[in-house]
């Protein structure tokens, strides 16, 4: 009982100063801050394709992928030069309504790559490795 409760100590603090370094430093993935309809009227403007994270509060692999992934300087690097990047909670706001629109949503967290127009093409489940993640995103780029 003691191990678990160390790591979930261990697991807490790291993701509290993991995203607090990664915002000091301003490297890592910049996740838009709007909708999503208005991630995909950017991503036409810039001609890029949408990285989505459609993610639950509550989730433990989408704290991973945030606090331990996401930051990495050259997960960063790649994503925010191809993509437009937004995170949603599928079940708060708007996130509801898009979990019904994108249906290959079947847990959390669904990574989507999504065309400018809105149409996901690409769709992981779970929580990756940097390298697993930065090769996915690498194919996703030229598909």
């Amino acid at each position: 009982m003691k191990r678990i409760l160390h790591l979930v100590l261990s697991i807490s603090l790291c993701t509290v100063f993991c995203n607090a370094n990664a915002q000091s430093t301003g490297k890592g993935i910049s996740f838009f801050s709007g909708t999503f309809k208005e991630a995909v009227q950017q991503a036409k403007k810039e001609s890029k394709k949408i990285f989505f994270d459609a993610y639950a509060e509550w989730c433990g692999p989408c704290k991973f992928m945030d606090s331990a992934i996401y930051t990495d300087p050259e997960i960063g690097a790649f994503f925010n030069q191809h993509f437009i990047s937004i995170r949603v909670d599928m079940e708060k706001g708007e996130g509801p309504e898009l979990a019904k629109k994108l249906s290959s949503i079947n847990g959390y967290p669904s990574l989507l790559f999504i065309k400018p127009g809105g149409f996901a093409y690409k769709t992981v489940l779970g929580s990756l490795s940097k390298e697993i993640l930065l090769g996915e995103a690498k194919l996703a780029a030229v598909e």
